[in-house]
């Protein structure tokens, strides 16, 4: 349940589109209401600010997710990530991880050295260095879909094919992949929106298993806004709705 509610916080937190150029902007802004059944269970937003990371222009994204209200008395979530990524080629520079749930704890930093396929990261909750070796073009969990985003084949693939990418968490590289559904056209708040339906999928193993039912509704518009996302459980359901959006560099087509 705790780990189906962060990733579901995670990815509501995220958005698609092809790679003509960025598809977001500094001063975008994303917020969404989680829901498990008829409560509501939590907020998540997502905001890309400006940066210079080794005198380089940046994006710096910043994502929260927090429980409120009866569920934070049940399960207290006070998430941070951050991640610092390359406007030019899309990877990350740094990340920053530092999440309570439950009194689960972590407070990590991490710094990537793609030209040497390296990974350093700083427990500063253990006082601990670690460094890893990572494949080519590596992603964390935030830039990963940033990545995805500008992939210049998002829009394009047929139903059941799916994009790769080694994505670094929780100190080793999992194999992330996603894969199209298809189309569908949903009611939000601002109107009925015509979106690309897809299933995130990991290593079997990891947090979550490939068979679990993680679904995501992106806008099929320029912005390819993440609308919708839901999670089936075994009892009951968690949901992800679109609550308010600011900065986005595309209009929102709604009908």
């Amino acid at each position: 349940m705790k780990k189906v509610i962060l990733f579901l916080i995670l990815f509501a937190t995220v958005s698609f589109d092809s790679r003509k150029e960025d598809s977001y902007g500094v001063g975008e802004y994303f917020k969404f209401r989680i829901h498990y059944g008829f409560v509501n269970a939590g907020y998540a937003t997502l905001e890309v600010k400006d940066a210079t990371i080794n005198n380089k222009k940046s994006f710096h994204v910043v994502g929260k997710g927090y429980t409120t209200g009866v569920s934070r008395f049940f399960f207290k979530v006070d998430d941070l990530y951050e991640s610092y990524i390359d406007r030019e080629t899309g990877n990350p520079y740094q990340f920053v991880r530092k999440i309570n749930e439950g009194g689960y704890i972590k407070n990590q930093e991490g710094f990537f050295n793609h030209s040497a396929n390296k990974v350093l990261v700083k427990d500063y909750k253990h006082n601990t260095e670690k460094a890893s070796t990572i494949p080519k073009n590596t992603q964390d969990i935030l830039s990963t879909f940033y990545y995805l985003r500008n992939h210049p084949n998002i829009d394009k693939l047929k139903v059941g094919e799916s994009i790769p990418i080694d994505m670094f968490f929780d100190d080793e590289t999992t194999k992330f992949k996603l894969k199209f559904i298809g189309r569908e056209n949903i009611n939000t708040k601002f109107g009925d929106v015509q979106t690309m339906v897809f299933r995130p999928l990991v290593q079997s193993g990891r947090v979550f298993k490939e068979e679990e039912s993680l679904t995501v509704w992106i806008s099929d518009d320029n912005n390819k806004l993440p609308v919708r996302i839901k999670a089936n459980l075994a009892v009951g359901s968690i949901k992800a709705d679109i609550e308010s959006y600011r900065g986005l560099k595309n209009p929102f087509k709604t009908n």
